[in-house]
């Protein structure tokens, strides 16, 4: 069972802003690049923070309304910072969150998850900026063809990995929802086929009607 990595799914070359990036150029370079946030690199390559549209927003946020009407927004001493913040190295959000290459999508799901974030600098073993992953990245597992997620499913798992055959237990996969259905020896493998299926790369959910022929999990007698 092949887990698509980071690697397979992130973007490259990667827009980028150097430290010392005025205001007005991460404007145009955002515009320009049609991203919404790039990595702030030092000079040897290696991501600082990343600045986002937020961050720069931040900004305009501080601004007084002309009209009077909207009171100016009170700021925590490091927002103050920020929206005060001419160059990258000021505006950006840090230190970066960053990735590997070799990290499956779950991994950098979990990280982004965790800290919040809608994207992942990935780094080489120095460190270096090699390429970025997005939420909208990690999305695309779930693009793959219903045939593929089937055939890796029946091949790779039910047969090579459980030792189990098509006339045993069988997948239908349809927009990406997996229904098992057949026989199983021990009942105690139902959970683990399911467990399984649910970890390959685009499977929406996991449902079916697995018999079995032992039942090997039914609770001891009391006082055995």
């Amino acid at each position: 069972m092949h887990h698509r990595t980071v690697e397979e799914l992130m973007t490259r070359p990667v827009v980028q802003a150097r430290r010392d990036t005025p205001f007005k150029e991460l404007v145009r370079l955002l515009a320009e690049s049609d991203v919404t946030a790039v990595p702030v690199v030092d000079d040897l390559g290696r991501p600082m923070g990343v600045v986002s549209e937020a961050d720069l927003l931040r900004k305009s946020a501080d601004q007084a309304d002309p009209s009077g009407r909207i009171p100016v927004p009170h700021l925590e001493a490091w927002e103050r910072a920020k929206a005060e913040g001419a160059r990258a190295e000021e505006l950006m959000s840090a230190p970066a969150v960053c990735a590997r290459p070799e990290w499956t999508v779950v991994e950098a799901a979990r990280l982004m998850e965790a800290q919040h974030v809608k994207r992942l600098p990935v780094v080489d073993e120095a460190d270096r900026l090699v390429g970025i992953v997005s939420r909208g990245d990690l999305l695309r597992v779930f693009l793959r063809a219903d045939e593929a997620i089937r055939e890796e499913i029946t091949r790779d798992l039910l047969h090579r990995t459980l030792g189990l055959e098509p006339e045993d237990v069988a997948a239908e996969v349809r927009e990406g929802r997996v229904e098992l259905s057949g026989t199983v020896e021990y009942r105690s493998l139902i959970p683990v086929v399911e467990q399984l299926c649910r970890g390959v790369d685009g499977v929406v959910s996991v449902t079916g009607d697995v018999a079995w022929r032992k039942d090997d999990v039914r609770a001891a007698p009391s006082g055995s």
